[in-house]
């Protein structure tokens, strides 16, 4: 496993409740840090297993190491974006992290009506300010890699997908999870189909949200019976419908996670996951927090990568035993052949 845990792997910290109190000695026993660190949430919440949970721990540690305090706002909906922004500036925020493309116009206006205030845009690259720093990943090369496990692992030769919403940060993953296939399928002269995107079309079925509800387990299951013994819900909590699913097809089907190794943070089922795609949130919100606090924030776009190690894919945990001698072997080559661009990954919605 020393190629996959290569990536940078980092455990999360378990659950997400408030960060630890401030010992107002900048953590380490030096001079005080005056400074504020906040975070607000798409619809998917904190405690979403994924994406904003994340985000947000990397939040907690910074804030913990340093001995500050940070503040935190839940979205229930879009409406609450602007407003959630709002009360974090007026509670004297010093950096404001925004989690998610959909909240890309509220943080641009909320960026030039408060200049004085650093922004942080998880998953957004379209705004060029000095104020805002915008934090990206080629999750398509990450999902490269997953494609060709899952299809090497598929034992019915088709896998599948399934998105929250149809945008850019969600067609990404199944870009890359599609072209990972097409990629065995030419090595080894194989027939594995993908259902539930249509890479060429970009067509492909979407819950409408990102919220585990019935539509998203009803989504999952039209996929599972389409043949898909590998499944990627690509949405945050979307997921949790996936495993019920899964669950009454009562069949033998390994789940793909994204954004978080979510082998670690699921509560329960993680045995189901062959492997995740993961941006690696934690940390870099955790680098970013930290050095604006010790007075360095820039606003110079991050993309996230194979080769920095902004992105990659999550140990096969339960799975290990259970996936071909030679995957491991494999992937690391495709993953030095993306880094050296021998191998091409492109997606519609990678970063430009």
């Amino acid at each position: 496993m020393s190629g996959l845990a290569g990536l940078g792997v980092v455990a999360l910290l378990a659950g997400c409740g408030q960060a630890p109190e401030s010992t107002g000695d900048g953590g380490s026993g030096g001079e005080a840090i005056d400074y504020l660190p906040c975070i607000v949430s798409d619809s998917g919440g904190f405690d979403d297993k994924s994406f904003n949970q994340s985000s947000y721990e990397g939040l907690v540690k910074a804030a913990d190491e340093l001995g500050i305090e940070e503040k935190h706002v839940e979205s229930a909906s879009e409406a609450d974006f602007a407003p959630n922004i709002t009360s974090l500036v007026d509670q004297g925020c010093d950096m404001i992290i925004t989690v998610g493309f959909l909240l890309a116009d509220a943080t641009k206006e909320a960026a030039e009506k408060y200049p004085d205030v650093n922004f942080v845009i998880l998953d957004d690259n379209s705004i060029d300010m000095e104020n805002v720093k915008p934090v990206v990943y080629n999750t398509a090369e990450a999902a490269f890699l997953a494609g060709y496990a899952a299809a090497d692992t598929s034992k019915t030769g088709t896998v599948g997908t399934f998105g929250g919403m149809q945008i850019p940060t969600v067609t990404i993953f199944m870009d890359g999870f599609a072209d990972g296939v097409a990629y065995y399928n030419e090595q080894k002269d194989a027939d594995v189909k993908v259902v539930g995107w249509d890479v060429e079309a970009q067509q492909g079925q979407f819950t409408g949200g990102f919220d585990a509800n019935e539509t998203a387990k009803q989504t999952a299951t039209s996929v599972l019976n389409q043949g898909a013994d590998v499944l990627l819900p690509v949405g945050g909590p979307i997921f949790l419908s996936g495993i019920e699913a899964i669950k009454d097809t009562g069949d033998d089907i390994a789940m793909i996670g994204v954004d978080a190794d979510v082998y670690l943070t699921a509560d329960s089922d993680n045995e189901l996951f062959l492997t995740s795609i993961m941006k690696q949130m934690t940390q870099g919100v955790y680098d970013i927090v930290t050095t604006a606090a010790k007075g360095d924030f820039s606003a110079e776009p991050y993309v996230g990568t194979l080769e920095n190690e902004g992105v990659g894919i999550a140990p096969f945990h339960d799975w290990e035993d259970e996936v071909s001698d030679t995957l491991q072997g494999e992937l690391d080559e495709i993953k030095a052949g993306i880094i050296d661009g021998s191998i091409e990954v492109k997606s519609p919605s990678s970063p430009k």
